[in-house]
């Protein structure tokens, strides 16, 4: 069955990566077509078992990560992390969709986006920071969803996990082809094959996408600590670069750009926010390099924050040297601060500005393929998805089949796809996954199986409950209204604060974290809930569309494999006495003593 059981089972340690009908398919439910008829039989039952199953920090820690067959290497360090989430981050979102939104939806209030942006982002840091430091795995937030709210809440932020990588490195790969066209003054256009009878969103092929994703996939399965000092050059580079487009930025400044700083009003300025929220996207593949950290509970807090606050604040500052050099109207939408230094009388810098964001969106690209295929090699050890994507290859330490899957997912879609549909259809899944590990948070805070009372369960329940609604209907009235009628928000706010202020005070704290800890709990992760909804609120009904077309596929996916495979996984290793890290959600079920 692929899994490692305490007696050594013949044929599951294998030499380099297999790849057999059990690799794919291995459970129960999928030995005969009688078998999968009768697994789909029982398919409400085994769906209630998956709903209140959850699972344990340590069998995260170690059965679950034992099915790779294979440890990854622990090689880095927090400063190896610091220059991972700057590389992760600073990349297409800044060196892009900054002019695009600047000129056509915030103006130079795109500062003021990014800071919002950055807030909802650094909450979120917070939460994920505690998480990745209890539990170190490759898995991320899947692995944190699946000991908090159980598998099938695991399952739906995987799915939207992998759409987010999917869809963040083709957005960073086509940009990557925009600005290289820069390089060789030319228009992105020119390096496209235009297919007229196509649609205008996927019509226009990037090749040069899909060869610099291929060279990243060369480059993530080679090793992760030689990826970490690919990553570490390049943006030290990077650095630099953007050092340069600041101090030459500000000194080319004129104050009247700034005569007009909310032209759109501050409905603008929030939709902005929540699509430039992509440019924050990556952090969280640093919490998936946990389990290759020397050491998890000193070097992931330094890691994640410090690349973050660093991270926001060269946003902010750029944003600002932009829309300063230039008239916010006049800004290139497709290589903002190249043609912004041509504008101010600078050309040969734009030179310098197009071979740093080709650097920057190289490290992205590279960081997103390390982040991304250990997401999915955890996601396979469960066997939601086919545990062949869970090998991890002896010699290189790396998780191969998965990081091939998901950069040839990443090539085709940077192929056909407009980076606008990309940005926006990226930032709900997101802010979905950053609002389920807030909430995820909260579960584990104040509520730990068999201690927890029924009373204190169900005021916990409430509450969430309240917060969760508050938030939606603040989010659903600012999306739907075309007016600036405040008197909602009087009603949502008020019952969101109140709701967490009970939270804080009624139910007592069942668990506190042991190494490290997000500060103001309930309030940090339910102001994350609020606000990453909220910006929800901000993106495009079309958007909104595509994202349930994802939604639909995922859970077919779910009922007629995922929830089979798991199921069989889960009781097969209950039955080797690898079972105690399940615990039912219902009260009375004690647990062992790792989980407190």
């Amino acid at each position: 069955m692929g899994l490692d059981g305490p007696t050594g089972n013949e044929g599951v340690r294998r030499r380099g990566c297999s790849c057999t009908k059990d690799d794919f398919l291995p459970e129960e439910s999928f030995k005969s077509w009688g078998n999968y008829v009768q697994a789909l039989q029982q398919t409400p039952r085994r769906f209630m078992d998956r709903v209140f199953t959850r699972s344990l920090d340590s069998t995260e820690l170690h059965e679950i990560k034992a099915r790779s067959q294979h440890e990854m290497k622990k090689t880095l360090s927090w400063w190896d992390l610091i220059w991972f989430g700057i590389g992760a981050v600073i990349g297409a979102g800044i060196f892009v969709l900054t002019g695009l939104q600047a000129r056509e939806v915030s103006g130079p209030a795109v500062v003021i986006s990014y800071v919002v942006s950055g807030i909802s982002a650094m909450l979120s840091v917070f939460c994920y920071t505690e998480f990745a430091v209890e539990i170190p795995v490759a898995g991320g937030s899947f692995a944190y969803l699946r000991v908090e709210l159980g598998d099938f809440m695991a399952f739906i932020a995987a799915g939207n996990i992998l759409l987010e990588y999917v869809i963040g490195g083709a957005a960073v790969a086509r940009s990557w082809t925009s600005y290289f066209a820069t390089l060789c003054n030319h228009k992105p256009e020119d390096f496209r094959i235009i297919v007229h009878s196509m649609s205008e969103d996927y019509g226009h092929l990037d090749p040069i996408a899909v060869v610099v994703v291929c060279v990243i996939c060369v480059l993530a399965v080679l090793s992760t600590k030689g990826s970490s000092r690919f990553n570490y050059i390049a943006s030290i580079i990077h650095v630099i670069v953007i050092l340069f487009i600041i101090i030459a930025g500000f000194s080319k400044a004129d104050a009247k750009n700034y005569s007009d700083f909310m032209p759109f009003g501050i409905r603008g300025v929030f939709k902005s926010s929540a699509v430039l929220y992509f440019a924050y996207v990556g952090f969280d593949a640093v919490s998936t390099m946990a389990e290759e950290t020397k050491n998890p509970a000193h070097d992931i807090p330094i890691g994640l924050v410090g690349s973050m606050v660093i991270t926001t604040a060269a946003y902010c500052l750029l944003a600002v040297a932009l829309c300063l050099m230039q008239p916010f109207r006049e800004i290139n939408a497709d290589a903002p601060f190249s043609v912004a230094f041509e504008a101010v009388g600078m050309s040969w810098a734009k030179y310098i500005v197009a071979a740093g964001a080709l650097k920057g969106m190289t490290t992205v690209l590279l960081v997103g393929a390390v982040g991304q295929a250990r997401y999915l090699t955890h996601i396979a050890r469960t066997h939601m998805m086919p545990p062949w994507l869970a090998q991890v290859h002896p010699k290189t330490g790396t998780p191969i089949n998965a990081t091939v899957v998901m950069l040839s997912a990443t090539a085709i879609i940077a192929f056909f796809t407009e980076l606008d549909i990309l940005a926006n259809l990226l930032s709900i899944s997101t802010l979905l996954i950053f609002t389920l590990v807030a909430l995820a948070l909260l579960v584990r805070r104040y509520y730990v199986s068999g201690e927890t009372t029924t009373a204190n369960r169900n005021k916990l329940v409430a509450y969430i409950v309240l917060i969760l609604a508050s938030s939606i209907a603040t989010a659903a009235y600012w999306g739907l209204s075309d007016n600036d009628d405040w008197i909602s928000y009087v009603i949502t706010v008020p019952i969101w604060f109140s709701a967490t202020l009970a939270l804080h005070v009624a139910v007592p704290r069942a668990r506190n974290p042991k190494l490290w800890g997000v500060p103001l709990v309930p309030w940090l992760p339910s102001a994350s809930i609020a606000i990453n909804i909220f910006l929800l609120g901000s993106i495009d009904g079309a958007s909104f569309a595509r994202f349930g077309i994802w939604t639909v596929v995922l859970l077919l996916y779910y009922f007629f494999f995922g929830l089979h495979a798991s199921y069989d996984t889960a009781k097969e290793a209950a039955e080797n006495k690898m079972g105690d890290g399940l615990k039912k959600v219902e009260e009375g079920v004690k647990v062992s003593s790792e989980a407190q």
